[in-house]
């Protein structure tokens, strides 16, 4: 089963309007780099006319982006009790 199949499997359970993932990126303006752009196992951030933009509903809690984050624009938390990501579906 490859990677992507695996991702596919991933349930997650979405606290709206409370992201366990908060991005500055007013930081991230100035960052050249952007590694969160090629780290991220299912692609949560992406470039929009320019802007680095950030869609926390499909993230499924790895952290890569905080720690390949140089600038410190990534705050991350563990969702609430009962939200999330669940792994165990496959």
């Amino acid at each position: 089963m490859s990677i992507d199949d695996k991702l596919l499997r991933i349930r997650f359970v979405v606290d709206s309007g409370t992201p366990h993932i908060i991005v500055d990126t007013t930081r991230c303006a100035g960052c050249s780099e952007k590694p969160c752009l090629f780290a991220c196992p299912v692609q949560c951030y992406k470039m929009e006319s320019h802007a680095l933009v950030f869609n926390w509903e499909n993230c499924v809690e790895c952290g890569t982006c905080r720690i390949v984050c140089p600038g410190g624009a990534v705050n991350w938390n563990y969702p609430r009790g009962g939200f999330g990501v669940c792994f165990r579906f496959g």
